[in-house]
C-alpha cells in the first residue's frame, strides 16, 4: 500500500511589535492556559529554491522536550497560505545526522523564545527574536478561530500581518537568509 502525505493549511497569523505585559495580562484575563516557555533551535533546509526565493523548506526543530521535522511551503501571503507535512521525531541531533546523510545542506540555524498559550483551543505564541521586536503567532484550526481570537484580545485584523518569518525580519531592516547562525 502506498501511503499519501497531504500538505495541511496551517492558519496563522501574526501581531506586530507587541507589549507583552499587556498581552499576557489579556489572556490571563481570557483564562488562557500557560502552556509553557522555550528555547526553540530550528535547522533549515532548502527543498525548492529559486535565486531569492524560498518557498518550500525543510524544517528540524525542538523546543528541548518536542522535536518535529516538517516540510513547509508558502503559496499564497496570506492566513491559510502557508501548508505543511510535520512528524514529531524523537531526537534533534540524531535527526540532523539522518538528514545530512541524505546529503541535504544546513541552510540556517536560528533560535527563538516562545512562551506558548491555549486560548479556547487556538495557540497564542509570544516570539522573541534576536535583533527584532516580540510578537505574537495565533494558529487556529480555521480562518474564523483565528480571527475570533485576534478580536477576543483586543486587536483589529488590520493590526494582523500574514508575512512569514524571513518578511517580519525584512519589515526591520534584516534580512535573515544571510544570518547562518541566528542566536542570543
Amino acid at each position: 500500500m502506498v501511503s499519501l502525505f497531504v500538505m495541511q493549511t496551517e492558519y496563522e497569523l501574526r501581531i506586530l511589535d507587541i507589549d507583552v505585559d499587556s498581552v499576557i495580562s489579556k489572556l490571563k484575563s481570557l483564562g488562557a492556559k500557560h502552556i509553557k516557555r522555550s528555547k526553540m533551535k530550528r535547522l533549515v533546509y532548502d527543498l525548492d529554491i529559486k535565486p531569492g526565493v524560498l518557498k518550500k523548506w525543510l524544517r528540524l526543530r525542538t523546543d528541548e522536550e518536542i522535536t518535529t521535522l516538517t516540510v513547509k511551503e508558502i503559496t499564497k501571503q496570506s492566513i491559510d497560505g502557508t501548508k505543511e507535512i510535520e512528524i514529531e521525531v524523537s531526537d534533534f541531533e540524531e535527526t540532523r545526522k539522518l538528514i545530512a546523510s541524505l546529503g541535504f545542506k544546513e541552510r540556517f540555524y536560528q533560535e527563538n523564545k516562545r512562551c506558548s498559550w491555549d486560548l479556547d483551543g487556538v495557540k497564542v505564541e509570544i516570539d522573541t527574536w534576536p535583533l527584532i521586536p516580540t510578537y505574537i503567532e495565533i494558529e487556529g484550526n480555521s480562518k474564523e478561530d483565528v480571527e475570533k481570537t485576534v478580536l477576543k484580545l483586543g486587536f483589529t485584523m488590520d493590526q494582523t500581518t500574514a508575512i512569514d518569518v524571513k518578511k517580519v525580519h525584512a519589515k526591520y531592516g534584516i534580512d535573515i537568509h544571510t544570518i547562518r547562525k541566528m542566536t542570543f
